[in-house]
């Protein structure tokens, strides 16, 4: 595997991980308040959502690093 490749892995399973794990916990708490099964909801609604969400970043993310580049040179040259 490449170092390019490995880096564009790790980043994903971080960058999924940390949204997944904030995203969750926020909905479950907008949908249920903290009831007594909130962690068990938490970690059903985390387990469904972190595959998808590092399927995500790994498709998406490059595409999105270079729309970002994009917007920061367009910024940068002013418009």
């Amino acid at each position: 595997m490449s170092e390019a490749l490995r880096l564009r892995f790790v980043f994903a399973v971080i960058m999924s991980l940390v949204m997944t794990l904030l995203m969750s916990a926020w909905v479950t708490w907008l949908n249920i308040g903290l009831q007594d099964d909130f962690l068990a909801r938490w970690r059903h609604a985390f387990l469904a959502a972190w595959p998808v969400a590092f399927c995500a970043v790994m498709l998406f993310a490059p595409h999105v690093q270079g729309v970002s580049r994009q917007i920061v040179l367009r910024l940068k040259r002013g418009g």
